[in-house]
């Protein structure tokens, strides 16, 4: 029974020490994203203006040397608009409405 307890309270005390907070946690994706060459992302987003909600699909796609493309696509209407940087240059392209104005 003492080397139960014995075993216990050590076990304790090393949980106890080396804690690991939420600025090691950002420190170590920094580093993590400093080595990183490409990376893609998707979600969701969510704009309250007033009464009125816009609902987005987001889709980024990141490669090193600030090349990305960032694609929004309304969920009401599938409208999508896309931003494109390349080394030639930033653009928006939006969809060619069918509806005559």
């Amino acid at each position: 029974m003492k080397k139960f307890l014995m075993l216990f309270c050590l076990c304790f005390l090393l949980v106890g020490c080396g804690k690991y907070t939420v600025g090691d946690a950002e420190k170590d994706l920094e580093k993590k994203l400093e080595k990183v060459d490409a990376y893609h992302i998707m979600g969701k987003l969510e704009i309250v203006n007033n009464e009125d909600v816009y609902k987005y699909d987001v889709d980024v796609s990141y490669e090193k040397e600030d090349k990305f493309r960032v694609s929004l696509k309304n969920k009401t209407n599938n409208h999508e608009q896309i931003i494109l940087k390349n080394e030639d240059g930033v653009y928006v392209l939006t969809q060619k409405s069918s509806q005559l104005l």
